[in-house]
């Protein structure tokens, strides 16, 4: 199986240049959003969403520049919802290190955020699609009522499968196949193709986040590049949580629901060991391998290359990782 530097390998050349464009797009006259945007984007991490769009780009046929902008502003999007995520979660640690609100105040991350959506929809602007337009315009529309919608589900012990499900195929899902079908709409591809690619972005987006998700109960900080426990800190009831509480004993599930309503990681011991006895890892590792196969299954529509061997890669490196 190819690894994650391997699969980077195959479009080293477009990912150097959507770093410069990133940063030539951060600059501002105004300092504190060059230096809050600096901090967070530099901070580096996997860059899957950038990799993705350059990846599906080169396999929908893309030979000019246009899919470098576009991983550029999908990067951009999504720095600002981690912006405003963090703000929302009081969350002090992401990818190693203190978050940008734990730097430089909630105020300056939110409006800094603010900032990197505007710059990313002048950056679709620039392109001259009405039809990338229309497809981000739409995505970030539909990320927002997800935060909204994780905000209801937030300490919440009634939380269902469903209901969560909503939540990472707006939440995340949708920019990931929102990046997979812009790349195909720079590239000139027909239509079948950029509906291929957007079924395979969105299956490989929710593969993501639950294996995202499974990991914040078995994972480690210093690999993770953030606190473990922080979902049952903030309250947050994922599917791990969710699966366990349906199987525990009643007053395992009374811990659970507890655990849920008030938050807190002083508890988070004794919810793992619930989750891993009554299969709740297992649970969500399985369903994130099947999201895995859909969204090979949606590569079937999209050429053999090697950019869609690297796709394919993309989606078994998202259901294998420790971090």
């Amino acid at each position: 199986m190819m690894q994650l530097d391997e699969i980077r390998a195959l479009v080293a050349a477009d990912l150097t240049a959507v770093d410069a464009r990133i940063r030539g797009q951060l600059a501002s006259d105004v300092a504190l959003v060059s230096q809050v945007g600096e901090y967070i984007i530099g901070a580096g991490g996997k860059r899957l969403r950038p990799l993705l769009v350059v990846l599906a780009a080169r396999a929908a046929g893309a030979t000019g520049e246009g899919h470098i902008a576009a991983a550029a502003l999908i990067e951009f999007i999504h720095t600002a919802t981690l912006l405003h995520d963090d703000v929302v979660d009081d969350s002090s640690q992401r990818r190693g290190r203190d978050t940008a609100n734990e730097m430089f105040g909630s105020p300056a991350s939110v409006l800094v955020g603010d900032f990197l959506y505007s710059r990313a929809f002048q950056m679709m602007a620039a392109l001259d699609s009405a039809a990338i337009i229309g497809v981000m315009a739409d995505a970030t529309n539909t990320i927002a009522a997800g935060e909204v919608l994780q905000l209801m589900n937030s300490h919440d012990p009634d939380t269902t499968e469903i209901r969560y499900l909503e939540v990472i195929d707006r939440k995340t899902a949708r920019l990931f196949a929102a990046g997979a079908r812009i790349a195909a709409i720079v590239a000139g591809a027909p239509p079948p193709i950029e509906e291929a690619l957007e079924r395979y972005g969105r299956h490989l987006g929710i593969a993501f986040q639950l294996v995202d998700d499974a990991l914040d109960y078995r994972g480690d900080a210093a690999t993770l590049g953030k606190n473990v426990g922080e979902d049952l800190a903030e309250g947050k009831p994922t599917l791990p949580l969710i699966h366990a509480l349906g199987q525990a004993r009643p007053e395992e599930a009374a811990l659970i629901r507890t655990s849920i309503a008030e938050g807190g990681s002083d508890r988070h011991e004794a919810i793992l060991a619930i989750v891993e006895s009554t299969g709740g890892l297992d649970y969500t590792a399985e369903l994130a391998a099947t999201e895995a196969d859909r969204a090979l299954d949606a590569l079937a529509g999209v050429p053999d290359s090697v950019y869609r061997d690297g796709l394919a890669a993309l989606a078994r490196f998202a259901v294998t990782r420790s971090a």
